[in-house]
């Protein structure tokens, strides 16, 4: 393994903690031995120092077709390459200017966003058919939009003060988006037929090519969290309250029907009086994790999400879900089919029906199933390793864990585990990046994970 007369090798763990010395050991040609003669394998070894900053990466993997990961050569081969690249199985470093803040994966596209108070703030690649990337114009015609966006492409939000706002999150559903501010509140782009959108649904709308960014009111207070589900959304207050609006069909708005809604309203049902923390959807189950550590559900139950209170295949107002053994919840994270969970403690437990994290023979659960601890590096030599964080996906899972560890498990749709394999992952498994995993967002069949790193 050779170029250009050197090799390099990085000596060190895959992971690079801060202020951790590590080393690369360069096979150089021009290494002598000790009777002067020339060698090509007597390694020289340089080192990055001690207290060197890590940096914010960001790293993106899975079907690449869609021009979702931002890398135009995957799609359209430059002069290097011959055949487009449809799968990236490994993480692939993501060339970006700013620091990327937040990240969200929909069907099929990406958006990122930085916190930054520069003019732009958000950026969209990937398919763009609904506007769920804002309108992007064709260097030819001015008044034709992209249907597909093959790198990084600012998104234009009607700000009044642009200099002044800051952008806190995004999220992306099947072709809708929600970006989330600190000051002018929450803006919605893309498909609006069942009025996931916040605004009056309009017949036979053209979604391609729109102009529309809406700015969505009607809350109780600030919002604090955005989530899109596949054609709903759901919004979380500083209150604790949770809005929500678009198709109801499953009951996955939580407002008591299974009709559309256009503009957000207020969710009941148990969670009346109740202070939420963080809410979970992506497909049409929607879940909510509560201060005091309880979860509530509500939505599709056909894969037995919500079998602890239900025998019936739909709940169209949330429920405390009676759940035994997983002490104080602080997290959710909820997919197509299944549901993961995170406790005080760092652990996780899951249910629910598909690849659930222990194994093929654990394929439907009604009730919470721990995952070891061992499953995410807990050792005698690492005794105290804990989860940090959950994300989910349609139909796969993402665990962070407090040293920076990114695992997987689930349905490898097009590669999306970015484990370097197209198969299925029945336990969680290590992705190999190189620096700490702050965060990372899963979607169908594509990831996005933002790292800090001293490479």
């Amino acid at each position: 393994m050779t170029l250009n007369g050197a090799m390099a090798l990085i000596c060190a763990r895959s992971l690079v903690r801060p202020g951790v010395r590590f080393c690369v050991r360069l096979f150089s040609s021009v290494a002598k031995s000790r009777h002067g003669e020339a060698r090509n394998d007597v390694p020289l070894f340089r080192y990055v120092g001690e207290h060197r900053k890590p940096t914010e990466k960001v790293f993106v993997w899975g079907f690449s077709h869609t021009g979702a990961l931002g890398i135009p050569s995957f799609v359209i081969p430059d002069s290097g390459r011959k055949k487009p690249r449809k799968y990236q199985l490994t993480p692939y470093r993501l060339e970006t200017e700013q620091k990327i803040s937040s990240a969200a994966c929909g069907y099929g596209f990406t958006l990122l966003a930085s916190n930054t108070k520069d003019v732009t703030k958000v950026w969209g690649m990937g398919l763009n058919k609904d506007s769920q990337l804002g309108f992007q114009r064709t260097q030819r015609d001015w008044h034709k939009s992209y249907e597909y966006v093959l790198e990084p492409s600012p998104v234009s939000l009607p700000l009044a003060n642009p200099q002044e706002t800051r952008v806190l999150q995004v999220s992306c559903g099947r072709a809708h988006s929600l970006v989330l501010t600190d000051a002018e509140g929450v803006f919605s782009l893309g498909n609006n037929a069942y009025g996931q959108c916040g605004r009056k649904i309009i017949d036979d709308e053209v979604y391609s090519g729109s102009y529309v960014v809406h700015k969505i009111e009607g809350f109780d207070s600030r919002v604090s969290q955005v989530v899109c589900g596949q054609d709903h959304s759901l919004f979380l207050t500083e209150s604790g309250s949770v809005y929500a609006c678009g198709w109801g069909a499953d009951g996955q708005t939580g407002l008591g029907h299974h009709n559309k809604t256009a503009f957000p309203v207020r969710v009941g049902g148990d969670l009346e009086g109740v202070k939420v923390q963080q809410v979970s959807t992506y497909g049409d189950c929607s879940l909510a994790v509560s201060a005091e550590g309880h979860v509530f559900g509500w939505g599709n139950s056909e894969y037995l999400q919500l079998a602890s209170v239900t025998q019936t295949t739909q709940i169209s107002s949330p429920r405390l879900l009676p759940l035994k053994g997983v002490g104080k919840l602080t997290q959710v994270a909820c997919g197509g089919t299944q549901v993961a969970v995170l406790n005080e403690d760092g652990e996780v437990f899951v249910w629910g029906y598909g690849i659930l994290g222990k194994g093929p023979n654990l394929a439907e659960s009604e009730t919470p199933e721990k995952l070891p601890a061992t499953l995410f590096g807990k050792s005698e030599f690492n005794p105290g390793v804990k989860v940090s964080r959950i994300r989910c996906g349609l139909s796969h899972f993402a665990a962070i864990t407090d040293r920076g560890e990114l695992f997987v498990w689930g349905k490898n749709v097009r590669g999306c585990l970015g484990i370097g394999k197209h198969e299925d992952q029945y336990f969680p498994w290590r992705v190999t990046v190189p620096g700490h995993v702050v965060d990372v967002a899963c979607g169908v069949d594509h990831m996005v994970a933002q790292v800090k790193s001293v490479i």
